[in-house]
């Protein structure tokens, strides 16, 4: 099974980067106190840190929101991933705790300021795609029994003709839901030209390390770029 980015996404942002992580074999019923106290640490210096009023200037979020534009994506009606996280916790509204592995890729996205997902792989047969949609593809959400289909040129990533995630880092399909059941899972950590690769690989190995304390279980990561486009898994 491998993990791809299409060259038709690196033809239009070049220095995008996703940093990945794979954990086999994990338990992710655990409870996991320590890492809830984290989070709110986390929350707390985020509050600190930014402002309601101007934090859309905060160049990892402006920089993701002239992304979204570029592809005919309006941020304020479909918002990047760690935009949305940020706006609720600079609301003093809480992240709920949801599993370890939930709870450790938004621990790391407020910490840095980065899309960061994460989908359960013990339920795939194919392998996963970022690419450009043709439309045709088929899209639930969570919660709801509706499909619907992305829109010619947006921005997918999928099994197939699947789709796990839609508008890049907008929202994520019920099909690779992580659960508590879940025992392989895939971060993705998404990196514009404004993140380092140093800073992406320090996420991976954080999420690396937040997994094998708080979920034991096996690692591998890597980086995808225009130049390694792919890995196996």
């Amino acid at each position: 099974m491998d993990v791809k980015i299409a060259k038709e996404v690196f033809e239009k942002f070049p220095g995008y980067r996703r940093g990945l992580v794979i954990a086999y074999e994990i338990d992710n019923s655990r409870t996991a106190p320590d890492l809830i106290k984290e989070l709110r640490e986390a929350e707390e210096h985020l509050r600190k840190s930014l402002k309601p009023e101007t934090f859309i200037s905060e160049p990892k979020i402006s920089v993701w929101r002239e992304a979204y534009r570029a592809i005919g994506i309006k941020p304020g009606d479909f918002r990047p991933s760690m935009d949305a996280l940020v706006r609720r916790v600079l609301k003093n509204d809480p992240l709920p705790s949801i599993n370890p592995v939930v709870d450790l890729g938004n621990l790391e996205s407020i910490r840095h300021i980065v899309p960061i997902g994460a989908h359960a792989i013990d339920v795939l047969k194919g392998d996963m795609e970022l690419r450009l949609a043709s439309g045709s593809e088929i899209f639930e959400a969570f919660g709801s029994e509706i499909s619907e289909n992305p829109n010619p040129g947006e921005i997918i990533f999928v099994e197939g003709k699947t789709v796990l995630t839609r508008r890049w880092t907008w929202r994520q399909a019920k099909h690779t839901l992580v659960l508590p059941s879940s025992s392989a899972v895939e971060f993705n950590i998404d990196a514009m030209s404004i993140v380092s690769d140093a800073e992406v690989e320090e996420i991976c190995e954080d999420i690396g390390r937040l997994v094998i304390r708080n979920c034991g279980g096996k690692i591998k990561t890597g980086i995808l770029s225009q130049s390694e486009p792919s890995l196996s898994m």
